[in-house]
């Protein structure tokens, strides 16, 4: 019966980042670097409030754009860190991550042929929503505008076919943010055109040393711009996932039918959990993101003193330093430094053909296991 499989389907890889991770399995000496789950706990008074929430019998559906409290501190949230604001009645849905965020804003704008816009290098798990849309990815090279989409690139590659714009910053897998300016002469060149934006910040409580700018903050962006955004980040809270859509309520009216069809709400449970987290720990990413920095400085210094190119990034926590020069692909070199260094990284090719060449290092992990993977790193690559 496989045959009968929609072919679109058929066509979709397993994600690059889960491959090697489970690969990894095969070597439990080896040094996890790989996945991008920060390794702080969920805070406990957000742990405490879950567990009032079964407590107290509150396991029943709610809602499909969610707990009339939640939407409300989910709007309050984001219009206090970034100036956006949004009716909690009929602006913001609450997703199953952000990843189900992604994926009702692709299935509401995309139909057949129509093109988006992202920069390559990216997170893997775009590309395949699209093409099950019916959409075609149209990449943008930023291997030299430091992974950095420009407004002169995607005005370049705006066509009668471009329906969307990807804006996935901080970005996975580079670190990289957009600055105001940056992201002012982008709004420039999209402000009067038919084309929406999708920016994914799920990142956007983990920047440092800078504030983090929502393309949506800029005169005529609002009326088209998708947001997504959520906890598994700023709140450790993976598992409970929670994700936001914010989106004008012309927009978000449509969205909110795909998600009631494709599955009715998010956990109660989560959801009750999430507006502890967004009330009484709307600066619980704070203490992290102080700790996430450090390490971001340690690992950075670290490959530089190697000899290593690579970008220092300003969000998330990810490196993707080249690996150009010792002469294999991005696979091969993964694949020896887990069978002969014993450190487990992501090859930079999991994120699209414009990331062959790098690595991505996730630094969502103890000083302990950083320093130990740096010094297998260091061993290896003098091996090559």
């Amino acid at each position: 019966m496989e045959h009968l499989i929609n072919t679109q389907v058929k066509n979709i890889q397993i994600s690059g980042i889960r491959q090697f991770f489970n690969r990894v399995a095969q070597f439990p000496d080896a040094i996890q670097l790989t996945i991008g789950q920060p390794d702080f706990p969920t805070p406990e008074h957000i742990k405490e409030a879950g567990k009032k929430a079964i407590a107290e019998n509150k396991t029943g559906y709610t809602k499909n754009a969610g707990l009339d409290e939640l939407c409300l501190a989910a709007t309050n949230f984001i219009e206090f860190k970034y100036k956006l604001t949004y009716n909690p009645k009929t602006e913001v849905i609450t997703t199953i991550g952000a990843s189900q965020g992604i994926d009702i804003a692709f299935r509401t704008i995309l139909e057949e042929g129509s093109e988006v816009i992202l920069p390559g290098p990216v997170y893997p798990a775009y590309e395949p929503i699209i093409k099950m849309c019916g959409g075609i990815p149209v990449y943008a090279d930023t291997r030299e505008t430091g992974f950095k989409i420009t407004a002169k690139q995607i005005e370049s590659l705006i066509t009668s076919k471009t329906r969307c714009v990807m804006l996935p910053y901080p970005s996975n897998p580079t670190g990289c943010i957009l600055t105001k300016t940056e992201l002012a002469e982008i709004a420039q060149v999209l402000q009067d055109r038919n084309v929406f934006v999708l920016s994914d910040e799920i990142y956007s409580e983990l920047v440092y040393g800078q504030k983090h700018y929502s393309i949506a903050s800029f005169p005529g962006m609002k009326e088209k711009t998708i947001i997504i955004n959520g906890l598994s980040k700023s709140h450790s809270m993976t598992g409970w996932r929670v994700g936001f859509v914010f989106a004008p309520e012309n927009i978000a009216k449509h969205m909110l039918k795909v998600h009631q069809y494709n599955v009715s709400c998010a956990s109660s449970i989560s959801q009750w959990a999430a507006v502890q987290a967004l009330t009484k720990g709307v600066d619980d990413a704070s203490a992290m993101r102080g700790e996430y920095e450090k390490r971001r400085d340690y690992v950075y210094d670290r490959l530089v003193s190697m000899g290593i190119e690579v970008v220092k990034p300003e969000g998330a926590f990810y490196l993707f330093p080249s690996i150009a020069k010792f002469g294999l692909n991005a696979e091969e070199f993964a694949i020896r430094l887990l069978e002969e260094g014993k450190v487990a990284c992501v090859p930079g090719s999991a994120f699209s053909g414009y990331g062959e060449g790098y690595l991505r290092l996730s630094y969502a992990y103890s000083m302990e296991i950083l320093e130990e993977g740096c010094n297998r790193f260091e061993r290896f690559i003098a091996t090559l």
